[in-house]
């Protein structure tokens, strides 16, 4: 597990975002970014993409057995939101 900063990806943009996460063996990407499946073509991909519904830390903390379901259900190439309220 790895965040995109510590991976030296965090100026990259959404598609090579993509792109470089399922060269480098990535199966899954957690993010806040709602837009991503408007903006990126996420079909034929590997990679999973599970979307939080919040950029809350102090919520997704409270959340975390939530969003480990999500990732243990997770297959490749899905796309998935968990609603965090």
């Amino acid at each position: 597990m790895a965040t995109a900063f510590e991976c030296g990806w965090s100026d990259l943009r959404n598609g090579d975002l993509l792109d470089r996460a399922e060269a480098a063996g990535f199966e899954l990407l957690i993010t806040t970014d709602q837009q991503l499946r408007y903006e990126q073509d996420l079909s034929g991909r590997r990679l999973a993409v599970l979307v939080l519904l919040t950029t809350s830390w102090p919520r997704i903390r409270r959340r975390v057995e939530q969003v480990a379901a999500a990732v243990a259900r997770m297959q490749s190439g899905e796309y998935e939101e968990v609603n965090i309220e």
